[in-house]
């Protein structure tokens, strides 16, 4: 195990602070102040900067590592790790089925979990999907949509990029139930968490040539982000718009 001096850690530290708050000023000094859309995205300034700051680190980090990944892994073995992952989240998606009442679909999500964890070798198979059992995709944010809180407004974090403040506080209780964030915090082993982290990056490469080429790449990740939360607080069937009601505004 590699042992770090007090004194060098702290110097790596403030190194690493340094570089990170360098990048957060160029971002803060790129973005100009405009609001394409003050419903959704009243706090825009704000959101574009943090943006700025986020592919910044991205270019400088995580882009690069999940690339080395990609061109060290073939696509089947990664496809294997990231169903184990997927396979991990069971218990949140466990526990936010029972809490908005989908008592038959929980048992279903649960029969999927076993028959991946044995028969797909701890969920590196996805057997379950070739048996066209479904696969479900909840957290604690749909669920205080189902309860309630269905309109949040856009807020990029610093590192973990698109949110809203009810997802936020629902990310908040996902570590609690992720295995991966209860074995780090637990037993201060970060390592499943990082993995996790580099295949989920490595895994959106396909999208960084249409970010990079879009108009306003921006307001192309925010439209896609809230419009997937909202497909899946709807379960694939969100409300169709009142297209008469825009109508009367003009």
């Amino acid at each position: 195990m590699i042992r770090f001096e007090p004194v060098k850690m702290r110097s790596l530290l403030s190194s690493a602070c340094a570089v990170l708050f360098a990048l957060l000023l160029t971002a803060c000094a790129s973005q100009p102040a405009t609001m394409t859309d003050p419903e959704q995205d009243p706090w825009e300034s704000y959101n574009r900067k943090m943006h700025a700051f986020n592919m910044g680190l991205d270019q400088a980090i995580f882009r690069p590592v999940a690339k080395s990944y990609d061109f060290i892994m073939p696509d089947a073995p990664q496809r294997g790790v990231r169903n184990f992952f997927r396979n991990l989240a069971y218990p949140v998606t466990f526990l936010n089925l029972l809490l908005q009442g989908r008592f038959e679909d929980s048992l279903t999500a649960t029969g999927r979990f076993l028959v991946n964890s044995t028969v797909g070798l701890l969920g590196f198979f996805d057997v379950a999907s070739k048996e066209d059992i479904p696969y479900y995709d909840e957290d604690f944010g749909q669920t205080m949509a189902v309860w309630g809180w269905k309109d949040s407004r856009y807020l990029v974090m610093p590192f973990f990029g698109p949110f809203t403040p009810r997802d936020v506080l629902g990310r908040g209780f996902y570590g609690f139930f992720y295995p991966p964030s209860y074995y780090a915090r637990e037993h201060n082993n970060y390592v499943p968490i990082v993995v996790d982290l580099i295949t989920l990056r490595a895994s959106l490469l396909t999208f960084d040539d249409d970010i990079e080429s879009a108009h306003d790449p921006y307001a192309l990740i925010r439209d896609a982000y809230l419009q997937r939360r909202e497909f899946l607080i709807y379960d694939g069937d969100p409300p169709v718009p009142d297209y008469d009601a825009m109508l009367e505004d003009y």
